[in-house]
């Protein structure tokens, strides 16, 4: 995917991006499920985020609403080619990576078993039912609490499905706040699916 309304976002933001995503879902219904004690959560949420940008920035398109960095998207173009070999060793690296910090954070183990019992809610398995390769996958979506209201979320998402628009394609997330449910009906999508497993938490597949 590539727009000009937004900032690439590359390795040198690296520090800002891991504040916002701590900051975004430190409170998040997923994250609130598989680490409940509030004192761990704090301490191994930028770890975990850490990895995730590491992969992210192998594999998606991270964009934000400027530099200053208050709001993040993060898409994944599922109609580009590439190297299955290498994507699904990478996968496997930063796995192995983020179970380092789950046990290091929490020897406890808790939190890793959590992690094992929610990994349907940790990935995009969903998506192989949508049978549509031409599709964006929007991975993350978030505003800095205190600047939420001030229009970066729609600059964010209209950039991208105004992309998807024009190249006529797909999109598809996942949420796991049934409050964010009624926001992405507004921007278009439908609940393609609920996932629920293990947990009461429910995930919410949602297409456009």
């Amino acid at each position: 995917m590539k727009t000009e309304s937004l900032y690439r976002v590359d390795r040198k933001d690296e520090d800002k991006l891991k504040q916002l995503l701590t900051e975004c879902f430190r409170e998040d219904p997923l994250y609130c499920q598989l680490i409940p004690k509030q004192e761990i959560r704090n301490k191994i949420l930028p770890d975990i985020f850490s990895c995730d940008l590491d992969e992210m920035f192998e594999n998606c398109e991270v964009y934000a609403d400027s530099e200053d960095v208050n709001g993040i998207i993060v898409v994944s173009d599922e109609s580009e080619p590439y190297n299955p070999i290498k994507y699904y060793a990478t996968e496997v690296f930063y796995a192995l990576k983020t179970a380092v910090y789950l046990i290091k954070d929490d020897p406890s183990m808790q939190t890793f078993i959590n992690f094992m019992k929610g990994k349907s809610y940790l990935n995009s398995e969903w998506t192989e039912e949508i049978k549509q390769e031409n599709r964006l996958h929007i991975i993350y979506f978030a505003v800095r609490p205190s600047m939420r209201g001030k229009g970066i979320a729609s600059k964010m998402m209209s950039s991208v499905l105004e992309y998807a628009d024009k190249n006529r394609m797909t999109t598809s997330l996942e949420t796991h706040n049934v409050e964010n449910v009624h926001m992405y009906e507004h921007y278009g999508f439908k609940l393609f699916e609920t996932v629920q497993k293990n947990f009461s938490l429910k995930q919410f597949c949602m297409v456009r």
